[in-house]
């Protein structure tokens, strides 16, 4: 029995222990945005913020550009997903269901340029944007953005389409339907999840990024074409020492993630499992 004990309660000891680890600094960084200034700096840390107060969160609302900011980094994200899906479901279609020239090869380059580390073509992409003069404009980081999060959600919802009877479509077929409309009125519905999962991904990364709009867009100014993490990284210096005011920019720039996931989660979760080991 106390093998047995031990054997149940292990795994949940360690989940306990990953999950204040990984928590902390989030349970930090807004318990921070809540505190007073002298609980702050105080040499004794407040873990519980007694007299919460708002002040952080009017500075950071009333910073200079931060609507600004917030409406480039929904813009890009929400049109670079959305594109990503339309051609990732059609082109998951066409590797799952059709047998043409080519197509090993083609799944091959979807595993290279998943793993492939985006930051080491920075210097490249650069000069790509800078010969065409597009410099310091949110069309190019909607591209390629894009193009990050496309070959993950090719690849899962190929899974989520593999998965999917053949008979269920030439059902639809022979009742009338062409090619298409079986796609979307057969296979299209049971793809939710995966699509759920893909676009959930798709909008962390493209929500987080940090590099490429750094290196592609460095004008300021009213106009610019940065987002919320370049104007995160600059935040320090707009107030000085103001830690309360960082952390509550940091707070409601990870908010939407948390709203997203929420909601998302058993879709999410459940979609990226069944995705993977299909095909």
């Amino acid at each position: 029995m106390r093998r047995s004990l031990f054997g149940r309660s292990w795994p949940n000891v360690i989940a306990l222990v990953l999950l204040v680890f990984f928590a902390f600094p989030v349970y930090w960084m807004v318990s921070t945005s809540f505190k007073p200034n002298k609980d702050i700096i105080s040499k004794t840390p407040v873990f519980i913020p007694f007299h919460a107060t708002l002040e952080h969160f009017s500075t950071a609302f009333k910073a200079p550009q931060f609507w600004e900011m917030a409406g480039n980094s929904l813009l890009v994200t929400v049109i670079a997903v959305g594109a990503s899906l339309v051609i990732a479901t059609l082109a998951a279609f066409a590797v799952a269901r059709m047998r043409f020239r080519g197509r090993k090869a083609f799944i091959l380059v979807i595993m290279l340029a998943q793993m492939a580390p985006w930051e080491v073509m920075v210097i490249s992409v650069y000069l790509i944007v800078r010969d065409n003069n597009m410099l310091n404009s949110l069309v190019p980081l909607m591209i390629f953005y894009m193009m990050m999060v496309l070959p993950f959600t090719v690849w899962t919802l190929r899974g989520f389409i593999a998965a999917v009877p053949k008979e269920l479509e030439e059902s639809a077929m022979v009742d009338g339907c062409t090619r298409p409309q079986a796609f979307v009125r057969v296979v299209f519905p049971l793809l939710v999840p995966g699509l759920m999962s893909t676009s959930l991904f798709g909008f962390i990364t493209a929500w987080n990024e940090f590099p490429l709009v750094l290196v592609l867009n460095k004008a300021t100014g009213p106009g610019t074409a940065q987002t919320l993490p370049v104007w995160l990284s600059s935040f320090q210096t707009n107030f000085g020492d103001d830690w309360g005011a960082t952390m509550a920019a940091s707070t409601v720039f990870a908010l939407p993630i948390l709203v997203l996931f929420l909601f998302f989660q058993r879709k999410a979760v459940g979609g990226q499992t069944a995705g993977a080991v299909k095909g």
